[in-house]
């Protein structure tokens, strides 16, 4: 199996962890390439369901190794929780199968504050931050102020960089947010125990995975939230802080463009949004709310109600343009049985013109209105289903119409959360 990145193509939580998990069986590495501990990946094994927030999906695999890159932001305290967690449900974490970059930025006690803080004084315009950092952190990076693993792991240069910078941040926290200073001596006495234990886990990830490539091994990259919040491309200001597209696989692992050959997307059959932000289908009332609790609609990491609607193909052609898109992978269809019609939006009217494009201004889209093409539903419940062709002909004609409308090939449907449940239609390649 050749190199692949799996990337959200929606607005995050389109079930990437499960994809990843199933793919990582046949493949050698899974790496993280941005994000932090604001992902929250699902996977369903058997009666246990493992949530991931900073550990690539390929731990819960065996005999493969799992990457963290430089791309992602780690909250210590957070990815020691999390190992310890997994070690106590039988699951093994150790520096023979989990590396993480010297080069990824570390999330301080200051970020989350200024994070909580910023957030608590917007009376509008609240972007709908997770609180953990994570924003403030990718700030520090590239203010170049930021404190790397590997200035944790070097007890000296640690002090002398949190010195440095614990000023500043203080500053900016008791004269613009009003919150009190913190205390130099605690921070450091903290996070230098994380970076003992730490130590083992650190690599240049970037060498590693280029000298796994020249050797044959093949690698899965894996992204976080989805490419309508990527920082570049998605729906800015409403928006993560990383490369949340395909590009940033490269630029949050150190591994070359020219290296990749897959890039495969995942879609849930219908649409959802967490926090604040342009959604155009997004379906309000008693539908809404219905789609919500059949799909079990509440953040993993939050667990803050996600907002849904039908699927938004107009979005997903921009996805799959600006991502390079080569298969896609939806997941959920199984929750869209008992539906009589399903809407699919097909354009957008906006100042009377019915655009096909997604617009570049996130005003605009704001004031767009959703263009539907109505397609019936099916009353069966289709979650024991095993193979594609069992299918009702609604829901077969469902998924042959999204690859129509977004001119991706569709590799495989999840019917739902357990391994199990998955149909495949094509070949990855």
């Amino acid at each position: 199996m050749p190199n692949i990145v799996v990337v959200g193509a929606q607005w995050g939580d389109e079930g990437k962890g499960r994809i990843v998990d199933l793919l990582s069986e046949d493949l050698d590495i899974v790496a993280r390439y941005q994000g932090g501990n604001n992902a929250g990946h699902t996977i369903v094994i058997g009666e246990e369901k493992v949530i991931l927030h900073h550990l690539p999906s390929g731990i819960l695999r065996e005999n493969k190794l799992s990457v963290i890159g430089n791309g992602v932001v780690i909250d210590p305290g957070v990815l020691l929780r999390e190992i310890t967690g997994l070690r106590t449900a039988g699951y093994r974490v150790d520096s023979g199968n989990l590396k993480i970059s010297d080069r990824a930025h570390v999330i301080m006690p200051y970020h989350r504050e200024i994070d909580v803080a910023r957030e608590s004084l917007k009376a509008k315009g609240k972007i709908g931050t997770t609180g953990r950092g994570i924003g403030p952190v990718y700030e520090d990076k590239a203010a170049r102020r930021g404190i790397k693993l590997a200035d944790l792991i070097d007890p000296e240069c640690f002090r002398e960089r949190l010195a440095d910078v614990l000023e500043e941040r203080n500053a900016y926290l008791t004269r613009v947010l009003g919150r009190e200073p913190l205390s130099f001596d605690e921070i450091y006495a903290e996070y230098s125990e994380y970076g003992k234990i730490l130590k083992e886990f650190s690599c240049d990830v970037s060498g590693l995975l280029n000298k796994a490539i020249s050797e044959g091994r093949q690698i899965l990259f894996e992204g976080a939230q989805g490419a309508l919040l990527d920082v570049d491309l998605g729906t800015y200001p409403y928006v993560t802080s990383s490369s949340a597209s395909s590009g940033g696989a490269c630029t949050g692992t150190g591994v070359s463009p020219t290296k990749i050959d897959i890039v495969l997307g995942v879609a849930k059959a219908y649409a959802t949004r967490v926090g604040e932000g342009p959604f155009p289908s997004e379906i309000h009332g008693e539908e809404g709310v219905r789609l919500r609790d059949a799909g079990g609609e509440y953040g993993s990491t939050t667990g803050r109600p996600r907002r849904c609607g039908w699927f938004d193909a107009v979005a997903l052609r921009y996805a799959a343009t600006t991502n390079g898109i080569t298969k896609l992978a939806i997941t959920k269809l199984d929750v869209l049985s008992g539906f009589e019609t399903i809407g699919i939006c097909v354009g957008y009217k906006y100042k009377g013109e019915t655009l096909t494009d997604f617009p570049s201004n996130c005003g605009a889209l704001g004031e767009c209105e959703p263009v539907y093409e109505e397609v019936p539903g099916w009353s069966e419940d289709v979650s024991g289903v095993t193979k594609f062709e069992d299918l009702p002909p609604q829901a077969k004609s469902y998924i042959r119409k999204i690859e129509e409308l977004t001119g991706v090939s569709i590799y495989a449907v999840s019917l739902g959360p357990s391994r199990e449940k998955i149909l495949f239609l094509s070949e990855l390649a």
